[in-house]
C-alpha cells in the first residue's frame, strides 16, 4: 500500500501550500502595482490637463474682458482714479508721504499726488472748462454780409433814425469758382529780312516791312501744363492730407458748388507737387540728424496697390509703412518705407548719436547697438515710453487683476508729479526729477519684482506687464537724465493719427511713389501746425516759390524758418496767384549756416 507525502509528512505539505499562497499573492500584488502605476499616470495626465484648461480659461477670460472693455466701455486707457485711490489708500498715502519728505515740505507746488497742486492749475485728469458761446462781435477776421431791416411805417410817420442795433449769427458762404486769367503780352517786333526765325514764329508783312509776333514768356511754374492754380492745389492737398477727405468726395463737393473737376486731375497735381516739395522735407531731415537733441519716432502700416498683372488681373494690396520723426520742437517729417526692418531704421537715422525715443520693437535694437554710426560708442541712447508700460498694466487692470490696478496707481503718481513741473525750465525740472521722482521710479521697479507673477512661467496679462517694464528699465529711467526728455512717446503717436484717419477714408495708396509724395505733404502740413502756420496758405506759397529758389537753400523754406524768410520777400509778389519771385540774398552768416 502506497502512502502520500502529505500523510507521511504533514509539515512538508503545509510548506508547499504557503509557498503557493505567497506566489499567488506576489502575482496579485504585481498586478495591483501595475494598475496603480497606470492609475497614477492617468491621474497625473488628468491633473495636467486640468491645469492646462485652467490656464487656457484664464487667458480666454482675460482676452474676453479686455475686448469687452475696449468695445463697450472705452477705447482710451482710462480707469476710475477715485476707485484706484480708495482701493490702494495705504499705498497712496505712502507715496504721498514719501513725496512730501523728498520735496522737503516746500515743494507742494511740485507734488500732485498729495492732492495739493499749484494754485489755479487744474488736476491732470480734469476736463477743460467750457468756453461758452463765441462773441461774434469780436470776430473781425470773418467776412461780413450785412443785412439791414427798416420799419417803413415808422419812417413814414416821421420817426427819426438814430442808429443800428446789431446782433450776429454765424453763417457760411460756398466758395466761388475762380478763373485765373493768365494774360501774356504780345508784341510786334520788326525783323530784318535775312534773320532766321524759329519754325513756330508768326511773321507779318506790313508796308513792305517784316514783323514777328513775340509773346511775353511764362514765369517758371511748378506744374507747367496743369489746370489748377497754386491756391486750388493747396486746398485739395489740405482737404485730403489734413482732414482725410479722399479725392472722390472732394469731386462731389466741388460739383455741388458748381465746379467741374475730376479726381484724376487732383491726383496727378497732388503727386507732382508732393514729389517736388520733397526737397524741403529732405533738408529738414538732414537738419534734424545734424542738430536735434532727441528724435521721437513711431510707425504705422498702410496698404499699397500694386500694378496689375500682364493679363490685366489685379493683385492684392501689399503693406508699406509710414515712419514719423519728431525733431525736438522744430521739425516733424514722415518717411514712407516699403519694409519695416532694422536696415530701414538704421538708414533713416544714419549718423545720429543723440537720444531716440521709440517703442520697444525689435527693429530698433540694431540702432541702439550702434549699427547706424561709425563708432559704437556714438550709438544713440534709447528713451523708452512710459505710456506703453501703462497700457499693459491697464490691460491687466480692466481684466480684474489687482496688480494691474496698483501698477496704474503708481504710474499715475509718476505722471502727476512730472506734469506739475511742466512749466519749469529744463534744469529746474531735472533737479525735481532727480530729488523727488527718481525714488518713486526705483520703488516702482522694486514693487514689480516683488510680485508673485513676476517669476511665474504662466503667460498672462499680469506677467506680460511686469516683464515688459522690467526689460525696459534702463530705457525707462532715461528721462531722468535730462529735463528736456519726455516720459512718453505720445507726440509721435498723435502725429500718426492723421495717417490712421486717412487710412480709413481712402484705403490705399496707388504706388510707392504716390506714398512718398504723400509723406512729404504730411510732413509739411504737420510742421505748419507745429509752428502755427496756415498749411493751405503755406503750400500755395511754396508752389509759387519753389521754381525760383536755389537748391542749396531749401531749408529756408521749411515751416520752422519760413516766417523770417517770408519777411524778406516782396509782399506784392507773394500776393499774386502767379508771377515772378525775387529771391533775396542770405540775410547774415547765421542764416548762411542755416541754409547750408
Amino acid at each position: 500500500m502506497r502512502v502520500s507525502v502529505a500523510e507521511s509528512d504533514p509539515s512538508q505539505a503545509r510548506v508547499q501550500e504557503l509557498e503557493a499562497l505567497v506566489a499567488r499573492m506576489r502575482s496579485e500584488l504585481a498586478a495591483t502595482s501595475d494598475k496603480l502605476t497606470v492609475t497614477s499616470d492617468r491621474l497625473a495626465g488628468v491633473v495636467s490637463e486640468r491645469d492646462n484648461l485652467r490656464r487656457a480659461y484664464r487667458q480666454l477670460m482675460e482676452q474676453f474682458e479686455l475686448l469687452r472693455r475696449r468695445i463697450f466701455i472705452a477705447k482710451a486707457e482710462r480707469v476710475d482714479a477715485t476707485q484706484l485711490e480708495l482701493e490702494f489708500e495705504k499705498t497712496k498715502q505712502k507715496l504721498d508721504a514719501l513725496a512730501r519728505k523728498l520735496d522737503g515740505e516746500t515743494g507742494a507746488d511740485a507734488h500732485a499726488g498729495a492732492g495739493s497742486r499749484p494754485s489755479g492749475k487744474p488736476p491732470a485728469n480734469a476736463k477743460s472748462p467750457p468756453k461758452g458761446r463765441r462773441n461774434l462781435a469780436e470776430a473781425d477776421d470773418l467776412p461780413q454780409r450785412r443785412i439791414e431791416f427798416r420799419d417803413l411805417e415808422l419812417e413814414a410817420g416821421g420817426a427819426a433814425f438814430i442808429d443800428w442795433e446789431l446782433s450776429y449769427k454765424l453763417g457760411y458762404q460756398r466758395p466761388e469758382q475762380v478763373r485765373v486769367v493768365i494774360a501774356r503780352a504780345k508784341y510786334k517786333v520788326r525783323t530784318a529780312e535775312p534773320e532766321p526765325l524759329p519754325d513756330d514764329a508768326t511773321v507779318l508783312e506790313q508796308d513792305g516791312s517784316r514783323f514777328t509776333i513775340v509773346t511775353a514768356p511764362l514765369p517758371p511754374l511748378l506744374i507747367r501744363r496743369g489746370l489748377l492754380a497754386p491756391s486750388m492745389v493747396a486746398r485739395i492737398i489740405v482737404q485730403k492730407f489734413r482732414f482725410g477727405m479722399p479725392f472722390f468726395r472732394q469731386e462731389e463737393q466741388l460739383e455741388a458748388d458748381g465746379i467741374s473737376l475730376d479726381r484724376g486731375t487732383m491726383a496727378r497735381s497732388t503727386e507732382e507737387v508732393g514729389a517736388c516739395l520733397g526737397a524741403i522735407v529732405l533738408a529738414c531731415a538732414d537738419d534734424a540728424r545734424k542738430h536735434a537733441f532727441c528724435l521721437s519716432t513711431d510707425a504705422t502700416g498702410v496698404s499699397i496697390r500694386p500694378e496689375p498683372l500682364a493679363d490685366g488681373r489685379r493683385q492684392p494690396c501689399r503693406k508699406g509703412h509710414f515712419f514719423v520723426v519728431l525733431a525736438d520742437k522744430k521739425h516733424i517729417f514722415f518717411e514712407f518705407q516699403a519694409k519695416h526692418t532694422s536696415a530701414v531704421v538704421c538708414e533713416m537715422f544714419r549718423g545720429f548719436s543723440g537720444y531716440i525715443q521709440a517703442d520697444a520693437h525689435t527693429i530698433y535694437d540694431a540702432l541702439f547697438r550702434g549699427d547706424a554710426v561709425d563708432d559704437e560708442s556714438d550709438a544713440p541712447s534709447e528713451v523708452a515710453c512710459w505710456s506703453h508700460v501703462r497700457r499693459r498694466f491697464w490691460e491687466a487692470a480692466v481684466s480684474g487683476f489687482a496688480v494691474g490696478r496698483e501698477g496704474l496707481l503708481r504710474i499715475r503718481n509718476l505722471y502727476q508729479l512730472d506734469q506739475a513741473w511742466s512749466d519749469l525750465p529744463p534744469a529746474a525740472r531735472l533737479e525735481k526729477r532727480k530729488t523727488v521722482l527718481a525714488p518713486f521710479v526705483s520703488e516702482f521697479f522694486e514693487w514689480l519684482r516683488a510680485q508673485d507673477d513676476f517669476t511665474s512661467k504662466v503667460r498672462g496679462l499680469v506677467n506680460k506687464a511686469l516683464g515688459y517694464a522690467d526689460r525696459q528699465e534702463v530705457a525707462l529711467r532715461r528721462f531722468l537724465d535730462d529735463g528736456r526728455l519726455r516720459m512718453d512717446n505720445n507726440l509721435s503717436e498723435n502725429a500718426l493719427r492723421t495717417i490712421a484717419t486717412g487710412r480709413k477714408a481712402y484705403l490705399f495708396f496707388g504706388s510707392d511713389d504716390t506714398a512718398e509724395a504723400a509723406a512729404n505733404l504730411y510732413s509739411l502740413i504737420a510742421s505748419c501746425k507745429l509752428h502755427g502756420l496756415d498749411p493751405e496758405h503755406y503750400l500755395a506759397e511754396m508752389i509759387r516759390i519753389m521754381p525760383y529758389w536755389p537748391r542749396d537753400r531749401f531749408l529756408e523754406l521749411a515751416p520752422a524758418y519760413w516766417a523770417p524768410t517770408r519777411a524778406r520777400l516782396d509782399p506784392l509778389e507773394l500776393e499774386a496767384e502767379l508771377g515772378f519771385v525775387t529771391v533775396p540774398p542770405v540775410a547774415d552768416p547765421a542764416q548762411q549756416s542755416l541754409a547750408g
